[in-house]
């Protein structure tokens, strides 16, 4: 099992950038691929990006392409998420999960999830 833990969420502006870390322990070597996903109230969780843990381009959803990066510290076992240009409809609970899958999009391939931290972006 992967425990993951998220930070660096809050209350921003719209327009603003934020940065969202999480760091992974357990056993992460069973890991390929770290994903970020957001949930927002009265909705599905739904997929935000994907990396994996030994290379390859990270991968994202269509809604957030061009404005959020996801990149990695494969030394220190943690994954950011970059969000740039942030509108209200991306105020959400952000979670990232660990998946023992390649490429994955879906939150079903996902096996472990973090505890999420909210973003809240004001118009």
């Amino acid at each position: 099992q992967v425990q993951l833990v998220e930070s660096g969420g809050g209350l921003v502006q719209a327009g603003d950038s934020l940065r969202l870390s999480c760091v992974a322990s357990g056993r992460t070597f069973s890991s390929n691929t770290m994903g970020w996903f957001r949930q927002a109230p009265g909705k599905e969780r739904e997929f935000v990006g994907g990396i994996g843990w030994s290379g390859g381009s990270p991968y994202y959803a269509d809604s957030v392409k061009g404005r959020f990066s996801i990149s990695r510290d494969s030394a220190k076992n943690t994954i950011f998420l970059q969000m740039n240009s942030l509108k209200p409809e991306d105020t959400a609970v952000y979670y990232c999960a660990a998946s023992m899958l390649r490429y994955i999009y879906s939150a079903s391939g996902y096996d472990d999830w973090g505890q999420g931290t909210q973003v809240t972006v004001s118009s």
